[in-house]
């Protein structure tokens, strides 16, 4: 057999070679996913940078480009965002319930999962189901059980800033608890154990050994709630007690229907900007304590260093 001849037979058998390699392991060089995973984050990112562009639009069209201004931002005296009061309104209203509902959810949930995670006993798994029910409910049936608890039960609690900031805690408490107990998992309770051995009481183990590898999972969680917050529609729709309580995804909903104007995209982009920023500063405050600690060791050898007496 000739060198010409037997090129394409080596080349047949190669190919095969690699046909069977990838049978067994398709996933070897995910080529297909890193494809895919483009075609997402294009799909994905290019409709908000339409939206953003728009928001400069020198013009009332949000489909034509007519230059760049920030007239839909502070520059036009009646319909920007700074100057329309129900705009404005929206935006502080968004802001205020994101705020309360991360203040209040983040400790509530990092203490429901302890409590769940270290539960053990009779009726725990029951529990632990019960509290992702939220999870699974439809949103729509969330917000017409509030409205209900509020018109006829609660009667002495106003539809309103009120009763929204409850709807929006209900509603986003169960993300902190899967995501800090997703950590509690992770972590176990040997820690906490070493911490009560080295004489720490179960609230110092919790303060001083639990909660510092917890940051983590509660800066993630902060932020979660905080962009649901400011994202929902349904519950601070049931619960407003008209223009005045309206927050973005509200005010966007009804007037994109009927008047609508680059200023709504140029408040949807505010809002965008408040929770990246948001969770820019979380990530550097974590950062920060991070340097601030040392953390290169365990929180297991931070107590290893310590007096025996210092823990009482």
């Amino acid at each position: 057999m000739t060198t010409v001849e037997a090129a394409p037979a080596v080349s047949q058998r190669g190919a095969l070679r690699r046909f069977r390699d990838w049978w067994a392991n398709p996933w070897g060089k995910p080529r297909f996913l890193v494809v895919f995973t483009l075609l997402y984050l294009v799909w994905s990112i290019v409709p908000i940078l339409i939206a953003i562009r728009f928001s400069f639009n020198e013009g009332r069209s949000r489909s034509a480009a007519q230059g760049w201004s920030l007239r839909w931002y502070f520059d036009d005296p009646d319909l920007s965002v700074l100057h329309d009061p129900d705009l404005r309104s929206a935006l502080m209203q968004s802001l205020r319930l994101a705020a309360i509902a991360v203040l209040v959810t983040v400790p509530l949930g990092v203490a429901l999962a302890i409590g769940l995670t270290r539960w053990r006993g009779r009726g725990a798994g029951t529990s632990r189901a019960v509290s992702l029910a939220t999870l699974v409910t439809p949103e729509i049936v969330m917000g017409t059980a509030l409205l209900l608890v509020f018109i006829h039960v609660l009667t002495f609690i106003q539809l309103g800033t009120v009763a929204q900031a409850i709807g929006h805690i209900t509603f986003s408490l169960v993300f902190i608890l899967i995501i800090v107990r997703g950590r509690l998992l992770a972590i176990g309770p040997e820690y906490e154990e070493a911490a009560r051995d080295l004489g720490a009481s179960a609230l110092q183990a919790v303060r001083l050994a639990l909660l510092p590898m917890l940051v983590p999972a509660i800066v993630a969680s902060g932020i979660v709630v905080f962009a649901i917050s400011m994202d929902d529609f349904v519950i601070s729709a049931f619960l407003s007690s008209g223009t005045s309580t309206d927050t973005v995804p509200v005010r966007i909903y009804g007037t994109g229907r009927t008047a609508p104007t680059p200023a709504l995209n140029a408040l949807a982009t505010l809002t965008l900007l408040f929770t990246l920023a948001i969770a820019l500063v979380w990530f550097l405050l974590w950062k920060a304590v991070r340097a601030a600690r040392g953390q290169t060791g365990s929180a297991l050898q931070e107590f290893a260093a310590l007096d025996a007496d210092t823990i009482r």
